[in-house]
């Protein structure tokens, strides 16, 4: 029995990091957009850890809100706590973190996704797809309800046939005991579409009360404030601490007395687990020469008890769990309140996808988040966001938008899953960026806000201050470029406190500034401007001057790859007829079909000879007709 529930530009299914970010980018655009999730209690909800950001991720946060997205605005509003990591290293690999109020956080997003105009918001469960001459047409809901599209939006998560699994217990759910979404799943297989199963986990909670916090060591937050976003004006000051403490060797003699219940050994998950959050039986087996590894304990919010185990994802039994907790210092007399669980789903393989997040298989159809085997809140998030605003873009008939790996973060994401696929759930890392001296937590808005200016995410009053802020940068470099501070008492006293070397003769501000010991504030001491500068352009301008020489030489290598990124590759290329390509090669290029030839010099396979051979096929004008038999 079907009925008619409405007509839209575009219909996002799912309502997680994923789905939000898609959906508001969606409606922001000018698309009339309609969210449907299975329950309006878990937008945006945290079913692992508490917390956003951290190394390469915290960068994605910061790129999400240069491009008019919504995560760094709502942590801003809902941390417990922030610090900045890795503050003794370079500026490529520093980046924010923030633990959330887990509840506060979906509640303010939930309240966000409400409040915009051009978004309904519906419970439902959507089970297949309105799929007419390989176009998707709209979905149909587990009540018969049908709402029609022009493009729609897949980012189920980790729901898709979804089973719990802990100790010899399996049960088919989505995350937190929530209902798992079975005939999407099966649906998209009938569609022709390639799933894998992967699997996470979590940690036990325990109570607080129950904790001793004087046998832990406390992590308390930065005392600068900080914020994720660049239109935060108003900062959390009263922060909670988390606390650190260790496993023992108890611990890990009872994680190896016990091996033969967990799941993860005795055959019971199938599917893979994320290699850089491994649970502690998969640790305590790899690493077995290690006496302890570290344990995060982190509060949930601050209107709860609930205490998060970071380091202890599991799916031993519970009675296991309980004399794991029992071994680890302050835990002593714990109450464990959750028990940790491994969590299964289908994933779909995303070498199926464009880089624009639209699937090869069916058209005007997207899908973004863990549906893509990724994991983390971030990368999710980031994923929801570049296929909202493609699909919004597709819906309206604009041309979509792909941001490049020497743009962004989330295009180094977008491009390793749809060029390289990944056999475990992917998980962005610096060293995944081969430009990560331009992808900083600092320059965000200065590599993505224009993007979003031209999308039509950046207002014009933050677009106002944005350039205010680009001119106050070239005006500051400009004055200590021209400024000479010569060898005074005062000024050789000032170098020498820095540990430098004195001058011998004058030197130009902006040359003194590139000796490593001196930084913005000692040359701003002895050339002081007539206005104050801010600290945010300070910074711009002591690490352009510092990392120039490493700065141009990156800039180098994208230029030099920007010719093969120009190169594209016809639509009808017909591999077959290219000789010389291997074989591997050729298997490859017809799975991914890269739009560039940069894109396919990436494929895994694909050796630079192969590369060779297509480029001059495609010099040369001699592109195979597809015959059309």
């Amino acid at each position: 029995m079907h009925y008619h529930g409405g007509d839209y530009d575009v219909i996002v299914i799912g309502a997680g990091h994923a789905g939000c970010e898609a959906a508001l980018a969606s409606a922001r655009m000018g698309a009339k957009t309609l969210a449907i999730t299975i329950n309006l209690d878990m937008v945006a909800f945290m079913p692992c850890n508490p917390s956003v950001g951290g190394p390469a991720k915290g960068i994605v946060v910061r790129e999400i809100d240069a491009l008019g997205g919504e995560m760094g605005k709502n942590i801003d509003k809902t941390h417990i706590q922030m610090r900045m990591l890795n503050t003794g290293k370079g500026p490529a690999v520093r980046a924010l973190r923030a633990q959330a109020d887990k509840f506060l956080y979906q509640h303010e997003l939930k309240k966000t996704l409400e409040n915009e105009e051009n978004l309904t918001l519906l419970q439902g469960m959507v089970e297949r797809l309105i799929v007419e001459d390989g176009e998707c047409k709209g979905v149909i809901t587990q009540t018969g309800a049908t709402y029609k599209a022009k493009t729609v939006v897949i980012t189920t998560g980790t729901f898709l046939r979804g089973e719990i699994i802990l100790g010899q217990l399996k049960y088919s759910s989505g995350p937190n005991n929530q209902q798992p979404s079975v005939q999407l799943s099966e649906h998209l297989e009938e569609l022709g579409f390639d799933l894998v199963r992967f699997k996470t986990g979590t940690p036990p909670r325990v109570n607080s009360h129950t904790i001793d916090y004087s046998k832990t060591e406390i992590q308390p937050g930065d005392d600068v404030p900080r914020a994720f976003s660049y239109e935060t004006t108003e900062y959390i000051t009263d922060q909670l601490p988390c606390w650190l403490t260790y496993t023992s060797e108890k611990t890990h003699q009872i994680i190896d007395d016990n091996l033969h219940l967990s799941p993860m050994y005795s055959g019971m998950i199938k599917g893979t687990g994320p290699r850089y959050c491994p649970s502690i039986e998969d640790k305590v087996v790899r690493f077995n020469d290690k006496p302890r590894h570290q344990i995060f304990l982190e509060p949930e919010g601050r209107n709860t008890q609930e205490v998060y185990v970071q380091g202890l994802s599991t799916s031993l039994p519970e009675e296991v769990q309980r004399k794991i907790l029992s071994t680890i210092p302050g835990l002593e007399n714990v109450q464990m309140m959750r028990a940790g669980y491994a969590i299964e789903y289908d994933a779909v393989v995303p070498t199926q996808l464009w880089p624009t997040l639209e699937t090869k298989v069916v058209k005007n159809l997207y899908t973004a988040g863990q549906i893509n085997g990724t994991s983390g809140y971030e990368e999710a998030a980031g994923q929801g966001l570049m296929a909202g605003i493609n699909a919004a873009r597709r819906a309206l008939g604009e041309d979509e938008l792909i941001l490049s790996r020497s743009d962004a973060y989330i295009g180094v994401l977008i491009d390793d899953l749809v060029t390289k696929g990944t056999n475990e759930p992917y998980r962005l890392l610096t060293s995944r960026a081969e430009y990560r001296l331009l992808l900083r937590h600092d320059n965000a808005d200065l590599r993505l806000t224009e993007i979003g200016r031209e999308i039509g995410l950046v207002s014009d009053d933050r677009y106002a201050r944005f350039q205010t802020k680009k001119e106050l940068i070239e005006k500051e470099k400009a004055r200590l470029a021209a400024f000479t501070i010569k060898p005074s008492p005062e000024v050789q006293e000032v170098i020498k406190e820095a540990g430098g070397s004195e001058l011998k003769d004058g030197i130009k501000a902006l040359d003194l500034l590139k000796r490593p010991e001196m930084t913005y504030e000692h040359i701003y001491k002895l050339a002081p401007a007539e206005m104050e500068i801010d600290a945010d352009v300070a910074e711009q301008v002591e690490i352009q001057t510092k990392y120039e020489g490493y700065i141009q030489k990156s800039l180098q290598q994208v230029e030099r790859l920007k010719k093969l990124e120009d190169k594209k590759i016809p639509d009808n290329i017909d591999y077959d007829a290219i000789n010389g390509l291997a074989s591997e090669a050729r298997q490859k290029l017809k799975e991914v079909r890269p739009l560039t030839v940069a894109q396919a010099s990436r494929i895994s396979g694909v050796n630079p000879a192969d590369v060779s051979i297509l480029l001059v096929y495609i010099e040369q004008g001699r592109i195979a007709k597809v015959s059309n038999e």
